[in-house]
C-alpha cells in the first residue's frame, strides 16, 4: 500500500470502477480528503475521460485532474483471472463506485452479494442514469438526458428561446456530490451496524433536487417555472450588465435590504417606497423597470468603479470571470483555492484543489492523473499474487501493463456491459 496522505479520510480505500464524469468525480472528492483511491479500468478500453476535451502534446488535461489521486489498475472484469483479482481487491476495500449498467456486476459473479460475502462492510456505490429500479434502468443515461429529464433545461434559458442545456457536465457534477455524500453517510452508518450496503443513485435526482420545489409548485399551483434568461422569478434587480468598458457584471438582490441599497446607489431610491418593491416577486413582477435603472448606471461606469461603489454601498455584485480572472484573484489566493501540482508531462499543473477547507489541516494533492495500469503490478502484489501470477495475468489478457491500453473501441467487451451515466455529454 502506498504511504498514507494524512487527511481526514486517509483510512479508506475506495476503488473507483466507474467511467467518465458522475463516479470517477465523486471519488476524486474522497482522494481529495486523503482516502486511497484505486482506478480500475478495462485494459482495452480505458476510461473514456482520458479522451475528453483539450490536450496539450497528445496529454489529455481533464485527466490529469479528474484522475488526481488515484492509483491506475487495468483489469478485465469479463474474464477469470481479472474477476478474481477485482473481487480480492473488492475485498479490501471500503467502498466500491461503478457505473455498469444494471446486472452487469452480476453477470460477471461481481454482484453485492459476492463481494459482500469477502467483506461483509463494503458499501457499493452504484451510479447510474436512472437507478437500479423501474423501466428505465438499463438504458444509457448521460448527464445531458439528466439535464433535460430533471426539468433544468425547460427552466433554462431566454423566455422566448428553446430549452437550454448546460456546456459542460453540471448534472454528472452535482451526482459526484451526491455520491460522495451517500459512501461517507453509509460508512457512517456501518460504524453502528458492522455492515455495508448497496448505494443506488440515479444521476437525474440531484439536479431535479436543486430545482427547489418544482414538483410542489405543480401539484399546487400547476405552474412550472418558466424560462426568464438571468432574471429570476424570486427577486429583481438580478441580471447581468455590461459596464462602460465592456465587462460583464452580475447583481443579485435576494434580500429586501441589499436590493434597498441598490436602487438607492443608481439614484432611483423612489423605487424602494413602492409598495410592491416590499417583496421579491413584486420586484420581479416589475424586472423591466429595475434592470432599466441598474443597467443604465453601470453602463455609463467601468468596472472598477461599478465594484467599488458597491462594495462602498454593501450592495451584491461580481465580475463575471474567465479562468484568467479566477488565478488572477486575490480572494481566490488566499483561500489556496488553485493548487500546483508537478506532474510528469507538464511540470508544474494549476488546478482546483478541495472544495473547502478543515481546520485539522487538508490531504496534499499527491499526483495528477496516471496512465492507464500505472500501478497494476504493485496492487497486485499487494494482494498476494506472486510474480508468476501477475504474468500469467497479463500473458493471458486478464491484466494490463502500464501505458499499454488501446484505443476507445469496444474489442473485449461483451453484450451488456457498457456503462450507465456519467458521461456528461452536456458539453460535446
Amino acid at each position: 500500500m502506498t504511504e498514507p496522505a494524512g487527511g481526514a479520510l486517509a483510512d479508506l480505500r475506495v476503488v473507483d470502477a466507474s467511467t467518465l464524469f458522475a463516479g470517477p468525480m465523486a471519488a476524486m472528492h474522497l482522494g481529495d480528503l486523503g482516502a486511497e483511491v484505486i482506478k480500475v479500468e478495462d485494459p482495452r478500453r480505458p476510461d473514456p475521460a482520458r479522451g475528453h476535451g483539450p490536450e496539450k502534446d497528445g496529454h489529455n488535461i481533464w485527466w490529469k485532474t479528474l484522475g488526481r489521486n488515484k492509483r491506475t489498475v487495468s483489469l478485465d472484469l469479463h474474464t477469470d483471472g481479472g474477476a478474481d483479482a477485482f473481487r480480492r481487491l473488492c475485498g479490501s476495500a471500503d467502498a466500491v463506485i461503478e457505473n455498469f449498467r444494471p446486472d452487469t456486476l452480476e453477470s460477471w459473479g461481481l454482484g453485492y452479494q459476492q463481494l459482500s460475502a469477502d467483506n461483509p462492510g463494503l458499501v457499493l456505490a452504484r451510479v447510474t442514469g436512472f437507478g437500479q429500479l423501474g423501466p428505465y434502468r438499463r438504458r444509457p443515461g448521460f448527464g445531458t438526458l439528466a439535464e433535460a429529464m430533471s426539468g433544468f433545461a425547460a427552466a433554462t434559458g431566454e423566455p422566448d428561446g428553446p430549452p437550454t442545456l448546460p456546456p459542460f457536465g453540471l448534472a454528472d457534477g452535482i451526482a459526484s456530490l451526491a455520491t460522495a455524500f451517500a459512501v461517507m453517510s453509509a460508512l457512517h452508518q456501518r460504524e453502528l451496524t458492522g455492515r455495508g450496503q448497496v448505494v443506488d443513485l440515479a444521476i437525474v435526482e440531484p439536479i431535479m433536487a436543486m430545482l427547489g420545489p418544482q414538483i410542489s409548485r405543480w401539484q399546487l399551483l400547476g405552474t412550472a417555472q418558466p424560462r426568464l434568461g438571468n432574471r429570476s422569478g424570486n427577486n429583481a434587480p438580478r441580471n447581468t450588465y455590461r459596464s462602460r468598458d465592456g465587462h460583464w457584471l452580475a447583481v443579485s438582490t435576494s434580500s429586501h435590504s441589499i436590493a434597498e441599497r441598490v436602487v438607492t446607489l443608481v439614484g432611483r431610491p423612489e423605487l424602494a417606497g413602492q409598495p410592491w418593491f416590499a417583496t421579491g416577486r413584486g420586484r420581479a413582477e416589475h424586472t423591466d423597470e429595475l434592470d432599466a435603472a441598474v443597467g443604465g448606471w453601470i453602463a455609463a461606469r467601468d468596472r472598477a468603479e461599478v465594484i467599488a461603489e458597491f462594495e462602498r454601498a454593501q450592495a451584491a455584485v461580481a465580475p463575471i470571470y474567465t479562468p484568467q480572472d479566477i488565478v488572477a484573484d486575490p480572494q481566490f489566493q488566499a483561500l489556496g483555492t488553485i493548487r500546483t501540482v508537478e506532474d510528469p508531462d507538464f511540470g508544474a499543473m494549476a488546478m482546483q484543489g478541495p472544495l473547502f477547507r478543515l481546520s485539522d489541516g487538508d490531504a496534499p494533492t499527491r499526483h495528477t492523473g496516471r496512465e492507464p495500469g500505472a500501478d497494476t503490478d504493485a496492487v497486485l502484489t499487494e494482494l498476494g499474487y506472486s510474480a508468476a501470477e501477475i504474468a500469467e495475468l497479463h500473458r493471458s489478457g486478464a491484466a494490463g501493463a502500464a501505458g499499454a491500453a488501446g484505443g476507445s473501441g469496444a474489442a473485449g467487451r461483451p453484450a451488456g456491459a457498457e456503462v450507465s451515466g456519467g458521461a456528461g455529454a452536456s458539453g460535446e
